[in-house]
């Protein structure tokens, strides 16, 4: 029996419930603001909010609210319930065209990077009808932009749909240029977002101060056994973890989210979860709702979901491989090569816009995706490095080295691919190859962004993915709308592109030290850390793309400056000073008690027989000591950075020097406990170890 389709979007006040709903013209009008971004009526706005009211009443619902996210990276909600007063003291339930339009958080209560002072608190959000309301535990969530009094974007969504609307007019300047695409008024980026996480047992996870404070663990030696059997990866999935899987679903879909994959990843803990592509506002709407039940279902389940970055050292992260396409509203794929690429001319013309933007703005997807979490992945060997290429595969490589050169391309036929079972169905081969180690890889008719980090908001790195190929597709329309012989110019364009950029392009190994190398001759851009690449956000040529297509103001992007700096800083500060308690109520002390305990050893032994072998007790105690003695001084030395830091003036100031330093100093305090943790009796050891952490699921 079918159980999916009765459920799936019950929750959701989609298009279906509208038309069903709402009178004929007030649909007909919203749907007109939907999809062609059409002004929106007041009236129209009070039929729909009486409509949606009696809706989520119907639902169970008693309060709603706009649902927004603000620049702390989470969502954010304030519950106000639909009840009015009577004249005779009774209550009604209303709800109005300007309740759902606009409402009144505190705007100085959120990051602003100094938009807003203290005493400023006035701030706004409005309804984004382009993405359904919907009912979250009881609650009627009306996804919504959030701005200042100023009128300033504080959060992640109103940049998002002002870079939907940039490149949306650009290509349809280019499209209009091509035969065929008269009936082409709009393009949308399609955006399937793959989501990893950890799940480990509530009860250990409750033992390690590090987790529950910071997301991750700062303490702990390696597991004997991790991911070196490559036995987790699509392995069968356990009982309790599948279990969760199934009410996650559930429950995603009830919300009109498109989950369709699930596996295990590599590391021990870790899986996937990857949904059917959307546009890309809702998209990023869905994600965020994602990860917050993902964290509610494993809590059901007496389970905690870890989103952070690198939870664990030694065994792979997680990631958000950001699939990214562009569509017309004809429905045509603007990224499909079709089958004979090398002369579908609209295109190649895209493709080198994209190309182009990947290749002038490295430093901007670089930043879009740089966090404290997210620095302990990027070149790590489990994940893109921190430069920034493009993978295009063997077909299309070729297919621009010929246009390059001049010389023709010759077309290669589908080749078999060859298994040597001739019970098995033939097929053919991919026109290329994956490449896991690219950071910007075209994997058939859509590019695979795979830098993100799974904690992180998908919203940054679309925002500045579009506006950057926006640019590129404007300068564009600007040479072909002007050109007195279209084909000469369009030509020329292409191929003035490939030589002017096809540095960017790399097929090879991402992870080889040689790359690091090659890149640096190329002139390629390797920002290690996020205080490496947020310096350059408020570089000219960036300030001014974000300006052109109103994006982001000049003071919009330094807030963002000014707070990405900050975050990284308090991150740092908040794990280093974690691990100094950590270290001084925990480690310490239980060094201490096991060299007392080994000392009283040898003396007992002593004591017993003047010749009695205390060699084992001996040795442990000297190490122990001295291990004792590096913490005890790592310690101190971090405890002194921690407060220097504090001292330093300047959101930029204080994040490099929490990563040149603080940093620094916590990797030295982490190295000598988890040698002690390894020597350490179980019992005696005051943490659950990664075996008790990567394990306690079963």
């Amino acid at each position: 029996m079918d159980e999916v389709t009765p459920i799936f979007g019950e929750n959701v006040f989609n298009e279906t419930v509208m038309k069903a709903r709402l009178p004929k013209e007030t649909f007909r009008q919203l749907m007109k603001t939907i999809e062609d971004g059409e002004k929106l009526d007041a009236g129209v706005a009070t039929v729909v909010a009486n409509a949606m009211k009696d809706w989520a009443i119907e639902k169970g619902a008693t309060h709603y609210t706009h649902w927004f996210q603000p620049l702390t990276g989470i969502t954010a909600e304030k519950h106000d319930s639909f009840i009015t007063p009577t004249s005779d003291g009774k209550v009604i339930m209303e709800f109005s065209g300007k309740e759902l339009v606009q409402g009144e958080p505190d705007a100085s209560s959120f990051p602003s990077g100094g938009i807003r002072a203290t005493f400023e608190a006035r701030g706004y959000t409005a309804w984004d009808p382009t993405s359904y309301a919907f009912i979250k535990d009881g609650i009627l969530c009306i996804p919504t932009a959030f701005c200042s009094y100023t009128g300033e974007a504080l959060d992640k969504k109103t940049p998002l749909l002002r870079s939907m609307q940039a490149i949306s007019k650009q290509a349809v300047r280019v499209l209009k240029l091509f035969d065929g695409n008269e009936a082409v008024t709009s393009v949308k980026t399609t955006v399937g977002p793959e989501q990893e996480y950890f799940l480990i047992d509530k009860s250990v996870y409750e033992k390690r101060e590090d987790l529950i404070y910071t997301g991750r663990t700062l303490f702990g030696a390696k597991a004997p056994k991790g991911q070196e059997l490559e036995d987790h990866y699509f392995g069968m999935i356990k009982p309790r973890v599948q279990a969760f899987m199934k009410d996650l679903n559930k429950e995603l879909w009830k919300l009109g989210i498109l989950a369709k994959t699930e596996h295990n990843e590599v590391a021990p803990a870790q899986h996937e979860l990857a949904p059917i592509f959307s546009t890309t506002n809702i998209a990023c709407d869905h994600n965020q709702l994602t990860m917050e039940l993902m964290r509610k279902v494993a809590a059901r389940h007496g389970m905690v979901c870890l989103l952070h970055e690198k939870p664990f050292a030694g065994v792979n992260g997680s990631g958000k491989h950001n699939n990214w396409s562009i569509s017309t509203n004809t429905g045509k794929n603007l990224l499909d090569p079709g089958a004979t690429p090398e002369s579908n001319a609209q295109f190649l013309l895209f493709l080198c816009a994209i190309i182009k933007a990947v290749d002038e703005y490295q430093d901007l997807l670089r930043i879009s995706v740089a966090s404290a979490g997210n620095d302990h992945r990027l070149g790590a060997n489990e994940a893109p490095p921190a430069i920034i290429s493009i993978f295009l595969g063997d077909e299309l490589t070729e297919i621009l080295d010929c246009l390059e050169s001049g010389k023709p391309y010759g077309k290669h036929e589908k080749e078999k691919l060859q298994i040597g079972v001739t019970v098995l169905p033939e097929f053919n081969k991919d026109a290329t190859d994956r490449n896991r180690t690219s950071p910007f890889a075209f994997t058939g008719n859509k590019f695979e962004f795979r830098m993100l980090g799974s904690s992180e908001s998908i919203a940054c790195a679309n925002v500045f993915l579009n506006t950057v190929v926006a640019e590129e597709l404007s300068q564009f329309a600007d040479v072909l709308e002007n050109a007195s012989d279209f084909k000469a110019s369009l030509h020329d364009l292409i191929l003035t592109t490939i030589k002017e950029h096809k540095r960017i392009i790399f097929n090879g190994n991402g992870y080889d030290d040689s790359w690091v190398k090659e890149a640096e001759k190329r002139g390629l851009l390797n920002l290690r850390s996020t205080p490496e690449a947020l310096q350059h956000i408020m570089d000219k040529k960036n300030v001014k793309v974000f300006e052109k297509f109103g994006v982001y103001s000049n003071v919009e992007l330094a807030s963002r400056y000014e707070i990405h700096n900050e975050n990284y800083a308090k991150i740092i500060t908040i794990e280093a000073e974690t691990m100094l308690e950590m270290s001084k109520k925990f480690i310490l002390p239980a060094a201490s008690g096991y060299a007392d305990k080994l000392a009283g050893t040898v003396a007992a032994k002593k004591a017993v027989c003047a010749d009695c072998d205390a060699s084992y007790e001996t040795e442990m105690l000297k190490k122990v000591s001295a291990l004792t003695a590096c913490i005890y001084k790592k310690t101190a030395q971090l405890e002194k950075d921690v407060l220097d830091a504090k001292q330093i003036s300047g959101a930029p100031e204080t994040a490099f020097y929490c990563r040149e330093h603080v940093f620094a100093s916590m990797n030295e305090l982490r190295a000598a406990a988890d040698e002690l943790e390894v020597i350490t009796p179980k019992a005696l050891w005051p943490f659950p170890s990664y075996g008790d952490l990567l394990f306690s699921v079963q």
